[in-house]
């Protein structure tokens, strides 16, 4: 056999085997250093595409779940003010009703009073509360709301009332006589903007309707008395209707909006001897409001992004927590006055009616919050399901991954040793020649 020395092909077939050898080495020592099996779109087309989706999605949820952290900061935050709003309008409300006991004196309300209005204005503070740099509960923040109208309804008194009934023969629910009588003296309450209306009269012939006419010369109160089982309008502009479905008599506020609202409404039934008729007062009593007034605003909720997808978020509306939107202060900076006992009377079903709306708005807030929990745990798993499915279309097998370089290691110092020989050989044929 002719001995070729121009080109080495024992030398070149090692080479070639050695360079073989130095790729796979390399890709081995890629996949053992960086603990993947896929570095590159090299690797795997397919399956690089496939991960990196994931890694997109992974970290999305990840934000995600950041976000409803945020959010459920910010809504603690708000839950905070609200919790310190309803703690006050409680010792209000305690306040108060020792204001309309005539074991005080005019100076011990006056008193009372100054604790009532540095409370009121604690109120207002609370209500400007900040989460970086945002306004939580003084109305900003609200969902678009349709200007409703303050409503009272009356479900104590009996079906069959109306606004042309007469004070003496109105009934319960049952469809007991009240026991008013001609000659009693009917005292009606109410507070709009901070400031207390009160007027008494003579039953007489009167009929409930024209409860609203004596009075309402004297501030903002009801133009219209109802007796259906609509009572009144929501923010969304729908109609309302009473729980039982059946009629009740309902006071409408002369206007929408919270310059309008009422803050409640008292009645008081005296006979001629000056004794109470606690049963009457009991029902005429039981006027609770079923629509609260708000002024209309755009939309203006916020929106807590928990989704991977536009649009995947959690709408947030917080009504207004200001002492004006909870009846207790008037627009022009009047408090809910307790100077006299019927004042301090009327005001505790203001701070009932107060106290309603702030447990109601701190109700919202901690439905907001439970949700919230519920979405980062839901997007944590999420993004730990997703995590081990990329990881095993990424993630290498270690063991087989040192096995692989360990013997392409071994390939590689075995070529190099026969590339030294293969090179050897040429040199002694051309020994051969000198």
């Amino acid at each position: 056999m002719a001995l070729v020395v121009k080109n080495n092909m024992m030398a070149v077939n090692t080479l070639n085997t050695l360079n073989k050898n130095q790729s796979a080495l390399s890709t081995s020592l890629k996949q053992v250093s960086s603990g993947m099996k896929i570095n590159g779109a090299v690797d795997d087309a397919s399956g690089y595409a496939i991960s990196e989706r994931m890694r997109v999605q992974i970290r999305s949820l990840d934000q995600d779940n950041q976000n409803t952290q945020n959010g459920n900061s910010m809504m603690k935050v708000a839950e905070g003010a609200v919790s310190s709003t309803v703690d006050i309008l409680k010792t209000l409300k305690e306040k108060v009703i020792n204001a309309a006991n005539d074991t005080n004196t005019d100076d011990d309300r006056l008193t009372i009073q100054k604790e009532l209005n540095q409370s009121i204005d604690q109120i207002n503070d609370n209500a400007n509360i900040t989460f970086n740099g945002k306004y939580l509960v003084d109305g900003t923040h609200n969902q678009k709301v349709t200007a409703t109208t303050t409503t009272f309804t009356n479900q104590a008194m009996s079906t069959a009332t109306e606004a042309t009934s007469a004070l003496t023969g109105l009934l319960d629910r049952t469809g007991r006589n009240l026991n008013i009588h001609s000659q009693d003296t009917i005292t009606v309450s109410y507070v709009n903007q901070g400031k207390t209306v009160t007027t008494s009269f003579t039953v007489g012939t009167c009929k409930f309707s024209e409860i609203i006419g004596k009075i309402s010369g004297l501030g903002k109160m009801a133009s219209t008395v109802g007796a259906t089982s609509i009572i009144g309008t929501n923010v969304a502009g729908d109609t309302v209707y009473t729980a039982s479905g059946e009629s009740a008599v309902s006071i409408y506020a002369g206007g929408t909006g919270v310059g309008n609202s009422i803050g409640g409404i008292t009645f008081s039934i005296t006979d001629t001897q000056g004794n109470i008729n606690k049963s009457a007062n009991a029902v005429l009593d039981a006027f609770s409001e079923t629509v609260r007034a708000q002024d209309n605003s755009q939309d203006n909720a916020m929106n807590f992004q928990i989704g991977t997808r536009a649009n995947q978020a959690i709408r947030v509306g917080m009504t207004d927590m200001r002492a004006q939107a909870l009846g207790l202060q008037g627009s022009d900076g009047s408090t809910l006055n307790i100077s006299t006992r019927d004042k301090a009377n009327a005001a505790i079903n203001v701070l009932d009616n107060a106290i309603s709306k702030a447990l109601d708005q701190q109700t919202t807030i901690g439905a907001v919050q439970s949700r919230l929990n519920y979405t980062s745990q839901n997007l944590t798993t999420a993004s730990e399901n997703v995590q081990a499915s990329e990881s095993t279309i990424r993630d290498a097998d270690m063991a087989k991954a040192m096995t692989n370089y360990t013997k392409n290691n071994v390939l590689m110092q075995a070529a190099q040793a026969m590339l030294a020989q293969a090179n050897q050989s040429s040199s002694g044929v051309l020994s051969l020649l000198q």
